[in-house]
């Protein structure tokens, strides 16, 4: 058993401490989605060599035109020659949800095991674990007490890649993020095609995080690594949905749809949308900011749906010339 403890240290502190300046940084991430692509764009121009994974042939297409080493990979389709996708990879992140299991670990959780350049594994969750607090703050120490089941399986995945650390003494971390926005992915896009709503619900504030901000926290992270560390993601102001539809409207010039009470809103409300606001909680962000040193670019809504209103005037201008 001490021969087992011994290895299990000696693997922990290679993983974490492993950083050959001469060798070429190598991202691979399970999941090309909205949050991954910025990050992989932001390194893929630092010089990094970065591979990934979709779902889709077209998407491979197109983001092998961009620059990056692309796979297919589902539930139903695991990686057909892991051994070479992994090949010399320095770094890991995974934003593959969960279904009835955990994908990635369950089709290649052996061959990360062999990967002997790790350096840090990111894994992305979601603060949807902490439930429903009645409002009150929650850090990474509290209890968690998910309220749904897409919540719950969240748990169940966190815990599966926190055993890798644990038990195998590879560099998991984990980062619980609010809700993500960023551009043409924000309340803009329904102030904008007219389906914006201000609910009132008294007292009940969501918190959220830009996708570039999210680019932020994992590049700190990859800087100062920290075996079995969370890290809550998110902004320093949470906020009504109200406040942020309201905000959006003013941006744009538009007229501020009506206000409606929840308990009417409710009715045409899918069941998704019903989950969202069956929690209501503050997340605290402080131990990325004292512990990763983070400064958030957009740490408020404000700031964030400025950047992002600026960022799709950008994108329309680059699209007419």
């Amino acid at each position: 058993m001490a021969e087992e403890d011994k290895a299990t240290e000696d693997k922990a502190e290679t993983a974490d401490k492993a950083d050959d300046p001469t060798a070429p940084h190598r991202l691979f991430c399970f999941g090309m989605g909205y949050s991954a692509l910025v990050l992989a764009r932001r390194l893929r121009d630092e010089g990094w060599v970065v591979a990934g994974t979709c779902r889709r042939e077209e998407k491979r297409r197109e983001l092998t035109d961009e620059g990056f080493e692309m796979f297919l990979f589902n539930r139903d389709q695991p990686l057909e020659a892991p051994e070479t996708a992994f090949q010399g990879i320095t770094h890991v992140l995974s934003s593959v949800p969960p279904d009835t299991g955990e994908p990635v670990l369950d089709h290649h959780r052996d061959h990360l095991l062999k990967l002997d350049a790790l350096q840090w594994i990111g894994y992305l969750s979601t603060t949807g674990v902490y439930g429903d607090t009645g409002g009150a703050t929650v850090d990474e120490s509290n209890q968690l007490n998910p309220m749904t089941e897409r919540a719950r399986r969240r748990i169940l995945a966190e815990k599966r890649w926190l055993a890798l650390r644990h038990q195998n003494g590879l560099p998991v971390h984990i980062f619980r993020l609010a809700g993500i926005y960023g551009p043409h992915r924000s309340v803009l896009d329904r102030v904008k095609n007219g389906t914006a709503q201000r609910i009132y619900k008294p007292g009940h504030k969501f918190s959220r995080i830009h996708v570039e901000d999210i680019a932020t926290v994992l590049q700190a992270s990859m800087a100062k690594p920290r075996g079995g560390a969370v890290y809550n993601v998110c902004d320093s102001q949470p906020a009504t949905p109200a406040q942020v539809t309201a905000y959006a409207c003013k941006l744009m010039g538009m007229k501020l749809p009506p206000l409606v009470l929840f308990k009417e809103a409710e009715k045409n409300m899918t069941d998704m949308a019903k989950s969202f606001w069956r929690d209501n909680r503050k997340v605290d962000n402080s131990r990325l900011k004292f512990e990763l040193g983070v400064n958030l670019d957009y740490p408020n809504y404000k700031k964030g749906l400025e950047a992002v209103m600026e960022a799709e005037k950008a994108d329309a201008n680059a699209s007419e010339k």
